[in-house]
């Protein structure tokens, strides 16, 4: 083997220095860091971002910390994700800022069983008389929000692996449990310039602060539900990965790009990156839990 000039190997020693640190200093999430991160202040759940196109069909128009999708299709609109009550106003006027009639939106589907995502539906119910569909392990969560006395309305129950069909569209449901019990993942293609790419809009497979991964009466199974929503999400490989909350792929960062080059949501490393974050956060709460009495 021929020998390594000292110059050289100085600069070899000098990249490794340099790459142990980094190693060293990745950043380790809390469950409050990571919580924040998605919710955001009361005026980024109720200002609107502005609407955009995000690649074929598929659009967004939800708030700054609380995402909604619009994908379109010549016989009506799915919106996935109709946020708390108060937001149907801003998620209405997204989708006629970007020149779609909200009345046709035909079918309303959600992320999870939590306000901040599915808590609209009724009223979105009320206003376009949409067909609203979600998981039946959420069912019962949802049957208990009832804003303003409002029955929740559920006009189809979806199991793992169920299909979505409107307008040639195609969208899938996956039970990522865990979050809530009937989180849901959804998965879809999408045409742009004559290629199809794999969209995935993740449930959340977050832990809040203070959420009981050990000893759960109301969840005996969390963690394996847990353990189970990564080994799923884990087999994916979408080209375009969204999330419940667009703190989970850096909306901000990306539509700052929309236009100058590559479409910016196009990411599969950022997929992976945030399965990596959220499951650390997971194993590192899940371990300490385990140790306590």
């Amino acid at each position: 083997m021929p020998a390594v000039k000292p110059a050289v190997l100085a600069i070899l020693l000098a990249g490794v220095g340099a790459a142990i640190p980094a190693a060293q200093t990745a950043k380790v999430w809390t469950p409050d860091e990571l919580f924040r991160r998605n919710i955001g202040t009361r005026e980024d759940q109720d200002t609107a971002f502005p609407p955009h196109k995000i690649i074929g069909n598929l659009y967004y128009v939800g708030t700054r910390s609380l995402a909604s999708f619009l994908v379109t299709t010549p016989q009506g609109h799915i919106l996935i994700n109709s946020d708390y009550e108060r937001n149907v106003p801003t998620v209405r006027g997204s989708i006629e800022q970007l020149g779609f009639k909200y009345t046709d939106v035909k079918i309303v589907l959600g992320s999870h069983a939590h306000a901040d995502h599915m808590e609209g539906d009724a009223l979105v119910k009320q206003h376009t008389g949409a067909t609203v569909m979600a998981m039946a392990e959420d069912v019962p969560a949802l049957e208990k929000m009832m804003p303003g006395g409002k029955p929740h309305p559920i006009d189809k129950v979806l199991h793992d692996g169920d299909e979505v069909k409107l307008g040639g569209m195609t969208l899938v449901a996956h039970l990522t449990p865990g979050h809530t019990r009937g989180c849901t993942t959804w998965t879809f293609r999408e045409q742009e310039n004559g290629r199809s790419y794999e969209v995935l809009i993740i449930g959340s497979v977050g832990v809040n602060p203070g959420m009981k991964l050990v000893n759960n009466p109301d969840a005996p199974q969390i963690a394996e539900e847990f353990n189970r929503a990564f080994a799923t999400l884990r087999k994916f490989r979408p080209d375009v990965p969204l999330g419940s909350h667009p703190g989970m792929y850096n909306m901000a960062e990306k539509y700052a790009k929309v236009g100058k080059g590559p479409n910016p949501y196009v990411d599969p490393a950022g997929y992976t990156a945030e399965l990596d974050i959220v499951e650390g956060v997971f194993r590192s709460q899940l371990a300490q839990q385990q140790k306590q009495p």
